[in-house]
């Protein structure tokens, strides 16, 4: 053999070996067969050509299609990350475009106005050159005097200079849709790369199969209980780490299933069931989300001994009715065991916490259904993938949270009146013949009373995890995005609803929530409304809301800066249009209003919002160069709080905003 192999001459396949290993693996007996050791080929020609051909066939290209490498699987994940940081700098581009294009659009109006300032100066200067002469004077025309054409010349190189603007900002138009053309290629490129190191990283559940496999032939040898094993769907593919993780609550889940479930062979056959018991496993896909079912025909969860045990350990008082559903989590307790013996793999009280706790280590939910005589289905639902996905941006309070859509049915904007009751009143919403029971979200997370909503209209996620539907409230929805799911800290890691965080293109480090966790706990939901009052939480310094009205874009980041610096939130609207619409999403505590903006003046806007009935409390300053009497009767007819001019004292202005923040007179 070994002089085959120096010669690079083939050898026979040593199939009797193989099968003995195989054979050996699936517990069959096999050791008195036996196997022949590798014989050379007698049809191979031992001339020297002969082997040299041979030689060159075995040096001869596989076919790429066939080909494998070995890599490190840490190697995986660190180009897993890199893949990561790299959509965290793709949303930071596309932030940083989104500015410019802003920034473009308000040089276009300033050009604009620009444009229009000159042709009213032009005017302007011609009536008044006019007007210094009698009619009479016919010697020389007014713009043939030096002084005059003076200010001609400067008035055409003004207008030149515009013209020169308007032909760098259809430069810059050019560039930036040469760069989303670049960013669109790149976004691209970067999902296809993410994708394919995703798919390195997916390995099918039949990887942990004979693990399994070798458990249950383990158990039956032990138990003395006759078991058939079935695997469902094993070629589905996970995430390697989520595999290596869940295979060790499954490992748990199959011994409980032979040692408590599975009755014995006489004890089912006078039930009328086969002696052989059926465990199965069926993995599945639903949407976002891996579903794993482990079923096993045994007797099912006995649940009288379950309460007894419960009330030995003082988890539940002798006379509280406990429903079916309760009684089933307390096999999800630490150290609750109701096994009467103790052996290797029963009695010990560990097993079902631990498989809950590593469940919910992957962001993932474990339900049981049992039955009576039939039979228990624990049900383990995973995330798909545990580094990225799509996720909705929410803010509560002044923090912001990133929601999962795969557990998103629909976002909407719900009337108060519809989802907001008395304190420890329980609210359902209905949507699509599905009722769907109304939580703050703030709330859920112990966030305490959180600030009211003063829009009719409240921002409304409608959730959906298994057999569970809630309608959670927030204050804000800033839109959806591609995020890296990073691990936390161990400082806040042992906080169940964070399933990690992720930063987003701006820098902001946003916490991902476990929405399994927050929704589909029992105990969560329903101690809500009695904990609701009991929340004592310091007061937080109210913070206030301006709004800033202006179309020149130097006012509005002027005046928002020295607003941020008293503390207070900034909103901006570059005429009277975006202003309404701003209005209609968020109401401030009061509105600083210039008067000259294009598409609706700052007096069309303050009749506006006198004539509404949710906006006609609101104070309002206008702040304009238009400081004639005339101007001043037709704010104070409107109902303009203060009248300021430009450019404005900072000392002036905050005294003006504070006096009205106060409810008191300019």
């Amino acid at each position: 053999m070994l002089e085959a192999v120096r010669n690079h001459i083939a050898l026979d396949i040593p199939t009797d070996l193989i099968k003995q290993i195989n054979a050996a693996a699936k517990g069959e007996d096999e050791s008195k067969k036996t196997f022949d050791a590798p014989q050379k080929k007698t049809d191979v020609p031992q001339e020297t050509g002969s082997v040299d051909k041979i030689q060159e066939q075995n040096e001869a290209p596989a076919d790429s299609a066939d080909e494998r490498i070995r890599v490190k699987a840490t190697l995986i994940d660190k180009l897993t990350n890199f893949a990561g940081e790299l959509s965290i700098s793709r949303a930071h581009m596309e932030q940083q475009q989104g500015e410019f294009k802003k920034n473009l659009v308000e040089m276009e109006q300033t050009v604009v106005r620009l444009r229009e300032q000159f042709r009213l100066l032009e005017i302007e200067n011609d009536a008044q050159i006019r007007s210094h002469f009698d009619d009479n004077d016919k010697e020389f025309d007014p713009l043939e005097l030096d002084c005059f054409s003076i200010i001609q010349q400067l008035s055409r190189s003004l207008t030149e200079s515009v013209d020169d603007l308007v032909n760098i900002q259809d430069y810059l138009k050019t560039l930036t849709r040469q760069s989303d053309s670049l960013l669109v290629q790149q976004s691209r490129i970067g999902a296809e790369l993410q994708d394919g190191i995703m798919r390195t990283r997916m390995i099918p559940f039949a990887k942990i199969s004979p693990r399994l496999q070798r458990i249950v032939r383990g158990e039956v040898r032990e138990q003395k209980k006759p078991v058939k094993f079935i695997i469902n769907g094993e070629n589905i593919e996970f995430e390697r780490t989520v595999l290596e993780r869940v295979v060790t609550p499954l490992e748990h889940m199959l011994r409980n299933a032979i040692g408590h479930g599975i009755e014995d062979a006489k004890t089912r056959q006078k039930s009328g069931k086969s002696s052989v018991a059926n465990i199965t496993i069926d993995i599945s896909r639903e949407g976002a989300e891996l579903i794993i079912k482990l079923s096993d025909d045994g007797a099912g969860l006995n649940l009288p001994a379950i309460r007894q045990k419960a009330e030995e350990r003082g988890l539940i008082q002798a006379n509280t009715v406990v429903n079916d559903h309760e009684l089933k989590q307390l096999i999800l307790k630490p150290g609750f065991t109701t096994a009467k013996k103790l052996t290797q793999s029963q009695g010990r009280g560990v097993g079902m916490d631990i498989v809950n706790t590593d469940i919910k280590k992957l962001s993932g939910n474990l339900q049981i259904q049992s039955k009576t005589g039939e039979g228990t289905t624990f049900e383990i639902r995973l995330p798909l993938s545990l580094t990225i996905t799509q996720a909705l941006l929410v803010h509560i309070g002044e923090e912001t949270m990133a929601v999962p859509i795969n557990y998103l049915d629909a976002v909407m904007r719900t009337p108060r009146s519809e989802v907001l009751g008395e304190a420890n009143e329980v609210r359902y919403y209905k949507y699509m013949d599905q009722k769907y029971r109304v939580f703050h979200l703030g709330e859920l997370l112990g966030f305490g009373q959180v600030a009211s909503v003063d829009s009719p209209l409240i921002p409304t996620l409608l959730v959906h995890v298994a057999d569970r539907r809630v309608a959670l409230l927030v204050d804000a929805i800033e839109g959806s995005k591609e995020i890296v799911v990073k691990p936390v800290g161990p400082q806040i890691e042992a906080i169940r609803w964070i399933a990690g965080a992720t930063i987003l293109g701006d820098g902001r480090v946003v916490l991902v929530l476990n929405m399994p966790i927050i929704v589909r706990e029992e105990s969560t939901l329903q101690s809500i409304s009695s904990q609701r009052d009991a929340i004592v939480q310091a007061e937080k310094p109210v913070v206030k809301t301006v709004m800033v009205v202006d179309d020149s874009i130097t006012v509005r980041k002027v005046t928002a800066s020295l607003l941020k610096r008293q503390g207070m939130e900034v909103i901006t609207a570059k005429d009277g249009l975006d202003a309404v619409a701003k209005l209609r999403e968020n109401i401030p505590d009061l509105i600083l209003l210039d008067v000259d903006m294009p598409r609706m003046d700052g007096y069309e806007l303050g009749t506006l919002v006198r004539n509404n009935p949710d906006w006609k409390d609101l104070p309002i300053i206008m702040i304009t160069t238009r400081m004639g009497e005339k101007h001043q009767k037709k704010a104070e007819k409107i109902g303009i709080n203060c009248y300021l001019g430009k450019p404005y004292k900072e000392n002036v202005l905050l005294e003006n905003i504070n006096a009205l923040l106060e409810n008191k007179k300019c």
